[in-house]
């Protein structure tokens, strides 16, 4: 017990040397260059998976991607897509894509809807048989087919395969600083609580399950959750 304080004495007046200081500094920033090198790594590997991962989907997905975006316009003659405003990483605003699934006027009935909300707590708005949605937007929800148009998202650098739901800039504006720890990874098309039974998991939940995902995120987690991502939409759990 008396060497180990020694020694421990021993570092701490080598450290208040000159060259004790220049040591210490030296390690420090060895360990710091370290931890940066290998964050950059990961991110590297994660965003090479995501352009190869989104274009090859894109490509063996096309002519889905054809189908129903003939039958969206034989519906009622509107327009394909659906742009809509959403927040991502640090808070950055981004336009993302989706097929359209709901009326023309979806926005604006909105409001009329809010009374309904099937989430009690938390900041987002789920509620089942939205009266917006249309026949085909019905078939192409249950199956998650219109967030196909994410992918281009993905190409794009603005969203990731694998990452928190992207909130709308109204949600964003109720986050309490927890919440807000869901903006500091890329948003992504998947996600924990999206093979965990999607909308039926609360906000509070959704928010949890998110940070958690945040803190372990490495390439072998995306590939499980992208895995059981597929089985989620073929059972519909939590589906509206």
């Amino acid at each position: 017990m008396r060497e180990r304080q020694e020694e421990m004495m021993a570092r701490l007046l080598a450290a208040n040397t000159t060259s004790g200081r220049l040591a210490l500094g030296t390690g420090l920033w060895s360990r710091r260059m370290a931890w940066k090198t290998a964050l950059a790594g990961a991110h590297m590997v994660k965003r090479t998976v995501d352009i190869l991962g989104s274009a090859a989907l894109i490509l063996a997905l096309s002519p889905v991607f054809i189908c129903i975006a003939l039958c969206i316009k034989f519906e009622d003659s509107g327009p394909i897509f659906f742009a809509q405003t959403r927040v991502g990483k640090y808070g950055r605003l981004f336009k993302m894509f989706k097929f359209r699934s709901m009326c023309l006027d979806a926005e604006a009935k909105l409001a009329e809807l809010l009374s309904k909300n099937q989430h009690l707590k938390g900041v987002t708005f789920k509620i089942k048989d939205d009266p917006r949605i249309t026949r085909v937007g019905k078939w192409i929800r249950a199956l998650s087919l219109d967030e196909l148009p994410q992918l281009f998202n993905v190409l794009g650098g603005e969203m990731s395969l694998v990452g928190p739901r992207p909130p709308v800039p109204r949600e964003v504006a109720l986050y309490s600083m927890q919440d807000r720890r869901r903006l500091e990874a890329l948003p992504g098309i998947t996600c924990f609580w999206q093979v965990g039974g999607r909308a039926e998991i609360d906000f509070p939940q959704q928010v949890e399950l998110d940070v958690m995902y945040i803190e372990r995120q490495s390439l072998w987690t995306d590939v499980k959750i992208l895995l059981k991502t597929i089985p989620a939409v073929v059972n519909r759990k939590g589906a509206y």
